[in-house]
């Protein structure tokens, strides 16, 4: 396997960046809608729920448009396999998203379906927290790909005993991500009831990534050697313990920080395992490459020097938006 040259090594990077950013952002305003059902029965405080994030989950979202098309003008090959072979999972999740966003804006304005529109809510979070965790797990595992690099099996071939794994400790993730917003921009019994959530799920997040290590052992036995991987698992774990004392010590900020930092920790063990392969072949093709999927070198220069000039601007105006919106939500 070839070995990326400078500029597509610098690209691989910066998607997986774009990806942990939308984890991270979008993954604590997912994890609320997960939680929103579960966390509080009474209309007041699910509203003072939703205006914890009805200022910034839609500019959250940005950041997975952005990734995919820096994707789609890095590495076209392993966009367009994925996007064509996933087409049925991705849809998916696409109207899950558009309902999910339809969701927040009825159930402030539609009173005599709330309950509805609070199911809504949950089902189109839930559905792509779990399904981005699958599709992970799948270009890591590897797909079957024909020897013009086109995805060769079918939505059931994604639902493999690893990908699930995977799909589940994202979900678990995201979960953990949400239950620590909650808790640092929440006031009283729904802050309480979201450390609660934090300190079972840490436990949870900490089982299955231990889950994931076996299995991936199993899978793939010379990934042993891999000190990268171990050492992000090393920080994860660490993560995790920091993010528990946090919560003993009710220090919100320092456990989302934590959390936040846990969930950059997987994507740094599945960018340890899986580099410089976009999408793994599981039938003996040559995989997809940050190499043989990669655009030119003059393409991804002009790119690279757009991103370095706007990249700052964009994550400046992000910090300004939370800035305004910083504090605790009152019911």
């Amino acid at each position: 396997m070839d070995n990326p040259n400078f500029l597509q090594a610098t690209w691989y990077l910066l998607i997986g960046i774009l990806f942990v950013g939308y984890s991270i952002l979008d993954g604590f305003d997912l994890g609320v809608g997960i939680l929103f059902p579960f966390i509080s029965k009474d209309d007041k405080k699910r509203a003072a729920l939703i205006r914890s994030i009805a200022p910034v989950w839609d500019g959250n979202e940005v950041w997975l448009l952005t990734a995919g098309g820096a994707l789609f003008a890095a590495f076209p090959l392993a966009y367009a396999t994925v996007f064509s072979g996933f087409y049925l999972a991705i849809m998916l999740v696409l109207f899950s998203l558009i309902f999910r966003a339809v969701s927040l804006e009825f159930w402030t304005y539609d009173e005599t379906r709330r309950p509805f529109w609070s199911k809504a809510f949950f089902v189109g979070s839930a559905i792509p927290s779990l399904l981005f965790g699958v599709a992970l797990g799948n270009v890591v595992y590897g797909v079957p790909l024909s020897e013009n690099h086109e995805f060769a099996g079918n939505f059931f071939t994604l639902l493999r005993p690893y990908p699930l794994l995977i799909g589940v400790l994202g979900f678990s993730a995201i979960l953990l991500q949400g239950s620590a917003f909650v808790t640092l921009k929440m006031k009283g019994e729904i802050r309480e009831k979201a450390q609660a959530f934090v300190k079972r799920l840490i436990f949870l997040n900490a089982t299955l990534f231990t889950a994931s290590c076996i299995a991936h052992i199993h899978a793939f036995s010379l990934e042993r050697t891999n000190f990268i991987f171990w050492i992000c698992a090393a920080l994860f774990v660490s993560a995790l313990g920091v993010g528990y004392s946090a919560i003993v010590k009710e220090n919100d900020i320092v456990l989302f920080v934590a959390t936040s930092a846990s969930f950059a920790l997987l994507w740094g063990c599945a960018g340890a395992i899986h580099y410089p392969r976009l999408v793994a072949a599981s039938n003996g093709i040559m995989p997809i490459t940050a190499v043989n999927a990669a655009s030119g070198d003059s393409t991804l220069r002009i790119m690279l020097i757009i991103a370095l000039i706007f990249m700052p601007l964009v994550i400046g105006y992000k910090i300004f938006v939370y800035r305004v919106f910083k504090g605790r939500i009152e019911v």
